[in-house]
This record gives structure tokens, sequence and C-alpha cells, in this order.
């Protein structure tokens, strides 16, 4: 697990640990548990771009793109990755030796049976994501694609950091032999990202309790709008 010191923390505190975080850090060093941090490299000015409009709340913008590992016998498989952008909840991590456009629209109506689909998904130019059946999902549901400018990964970096997540924090701590076992850690790690993982965005607290206390605020508020309505 490449936690930080400060997450590390996070998860003390939550479990009744009275510790402070200097001692944490102190502790961190010593045992030489540090992450390395990458150096940083220089950019090249960019061109101005279209600037994508901040997601303002739940379902209100999707991500999603693909992750590729194989197998012990070399044999390849690919995982879709798909998140909300505001919760940072993961709504989908689906492997498959082969995922095509088809296979993406039947992942995301299972998702949309259980909450509104978005306004936005964000996704790159692969060809599953500019098929014809994931346009024609995309009309009939109201959506629409947000494509990312070819070679620039930059465009969609929300889901760019939570693939780093899963293979830094998954895919690179296994050696899988069957794709029972690739479904298996991705749904254990898939709980654990959602219900447990403390989130500097979300103040410090997991996708699932954000959503949440973000639910409960909404449903308050509709309600107190409705009150001023009827007086």
């Amino acid at each position: 697990m490449s936690y930080g010191y400060r997450r590390l923390h996070i998860l003390l505190q939550r479990e009744g640990w009275i510790i402070n975080h200097k001692r944490v850090y102190r502790i961190y060093s010593e045992e030489g548990l540090a992450l390395k941090r990458r150096k940083p490299k220089r950019h090249k000015a960019l061109a101005a771009r279209h600037i994508r409009e901040k997601a303002k709340g739940i379902g209100d913008s999707w991500t999603m793109d693909f992750l590729s590992d194989q197998l012990v016998n070399g044999r390849r498989f690919r995982i879709l990755t798909i998140i909300d952008i505001y919760s940072r909840e993961c709504l989908a991590l689906i492997s498959g030796k082969s995922i095509k456009g088809s296979d993406v629209v039947n992942v995301l109506n299972n998702i949309v049976e259980e909450r509104d689909p978005p306004k936005y998904i964000h996704c790159d130019n692969g060809s599953e994501f500019t098929s014809r059946a994931m346009d024609q999902w995309a009309w009939f549901k109201g959506v629409r694609l947000d494509f990312s400018r070819p070679g620039k990964p930059t465009d969609n970096a929300y889901i760019e950091s939570f693939n780093g997540r899963v293979r830094q924090e998954c895919l690179n701590l296994h050696w899988f032999t069957t794709m029972d076992e690739v479904e298996t850690e991705l749904n254990l790690w898939k709980l654990d990202y959602n219900m447990e993982r403390p989130h500097s965005s979300l103040n410090n607290q997991s996708p699932h309790d954000f959503a949440t206390q973000y639910r409960k605020e909404s449903k308050l508020q509709k309600s107190i709008k409705t009150l001023e309505l009827t007086e």
C-alpha cells in the first residue's frame, strides 16, 4: 500500500489512535517508507485550449479509460475504468481479454440502472469510445461525449491519475495466473478505494462518505425549497 504519511495519519485517527502527525512522519521516515518523488519534467509551451467546465455535483461528469496488463503466461488483458469526477467514486473496474465498444455500452447500462446518466463523459479517441454502439448509447441517453485531443493525456487528468493508483496499488503488487484472480483483486481494491481511502480533495473523506453526505445535503436543500414554494 503506497500511502504517504498524511494519509496514514488520517487512517490511524479513524482507528482511534491519538497521535500527532509529526510523530507519524518521524516513524514513517525511520522505517524507510517515504515515497520517491518523481523528478519534474520540463514542459513545452502549449497552445490555448478549450477549458472544460468543472463538475458541479455528483453525476455531472464521468471519465473513463483503459488499462492493460498481462497474466503470468504472458496473455494480455484490459481493464475498463470509470469514475465520477466530482465524488472520485469508482463506478466500474472491469477486466477482460478483449473489451469492445458494445462491452463498454453494457457496462454503462449496468451503471445507469442504479443512477442517472451523466451530462458528460470524458474519454480519449480509442475505437471503443468512438464506436457506433457508443455513439448511439450517448445519443439516446442524452450524454455528451467529450473527447481528449490526440496525444494529450492531460486533457483527461482525473482518470490518468486514477489509473496510476490502480497500477501502483493493485496491478504491480500481484502476479495473476487467471482472469478470476484479476477480477477478485480488482473488486477488493475498488471496495477499499470507495469505502476507506481518504482523499485530500474530498476533505479527507472516502468517496462513499463524501457521496453520502452530498446526497443528504442535496435532499435537505430540496425539502427546504419545496417548503418555501408552498408557503
